[in-house]
């Protein structure tokens, strides 16, 4: 397992306090988005009462994880900080905040990318959703319909078919494989063997998905409006896409041989 890094755990729950099932976490991971994580913040905390935020921060070093601290000290409780010490990509970070989530007794737990392309006023309605399924994802692509905003063309064709392509090969019966924007009851979490999930960017959002589904677990695609940052750079690599293109391939051998 890889090392978490150091948790500057000092606001709120934590230290023996265990919140009550009825709380949401977002789990927000950050790199380098010092000017994104003011904004955000305030918007998710006002989107749900009962709800908390953990910036999961892989030591970035424009100060993101000084700026999450002043946030956290004047949340009254409701952000806390999980610092890592190096960048190890999005799964890993992802993994480390859910730990981290369930380790608190949190009910929900929600992947929330720090950039404001996934609307928190779309919370409320995935908090609502988990009370009768047991994931929730929100879909760009649900209803056959394209809800992105300020792509390009080439990204999101990228983006539409490689959800397309996963769904084929694996057979996971859902819109959008590829998107970021989740919600998992601690059930689910609980059930998965958080260890054995290796896969980063575009893929490990597959998987998570395709691994829950394969479980039994019931989901609930609602829709939401995707609209790429206007801060900071984004994510995306070459080697994130790779991945994802024969990453899916193992996957499917993973679900028809039963180790999924």
């Amino acid at each position: 397992m890889n090392d978490p890094g150091h948790n500057h755990d000092l606001f709120g729950v934590g230290g023996g306090e265990t919140p009550k099932p009825e709380l949401t976490l977002v789990v927000i991971p950050t790199y380098n988005e010092r000017e994104n994580l003011p904004r955000v913040i305030p918007m998710v905390l006002g989107a749900v009462e009962a709800l908390h935020v953990l910036v999961v921060d892989d030591g970035s070093p424009d100060g993101t994880g000084e700026v999450a601290d002043r946030l956290a000290r004047d949340s009254e409780g409701r952000v806390h900080v999980l610092h890592r010490t190096r960048k190890e990509g999005l799964g890993q970070a992802y993994l480390a905040g859910f730990r981290w989530g369930l380790e608190r007794g949190y009910g929900r737990i929600c992947e929330m990318d720090a950039d404001l392309s996934h609307p928190p006023d779309r919370l409320p309605a995935m908090v609502e959703a988990s009370r009768s399924h047991d994931f929730v994802i929100g879909s760009r692509y649900v209803d056959r319909k394209v809800r992105v905003v300020n792509w390009p063309m080439s990204r999101l064709l990228l983006s539409y078919f490689g959800s397309r392509y996963a769904r084929i090969v694996t057979g996971l019966p859902v819109s959008d494989a590829t998107g970021g924007f989740n919600l998992f009851r601690r059930e689910v979490l609980e059930s998965l063997d958080l260890d054995r999930i290796e896969s980063e960017g575009y893929s490990f959002q597959i998987e998570l998905k395709l691994r829950a589904w394969r479980r039994g677990f019931r989901f609930q695609e609602i829709p939401i409006v995707f609209t790429e940052r206007d801060q900071g750079e984004s994510k995306m690599s070459r080697r994130i896409v790779a991945e994802a293109v024969w990453k899916v391939w193992k996957l499917r051998f993973l679900h028809l041989s039963g180790r999924l």
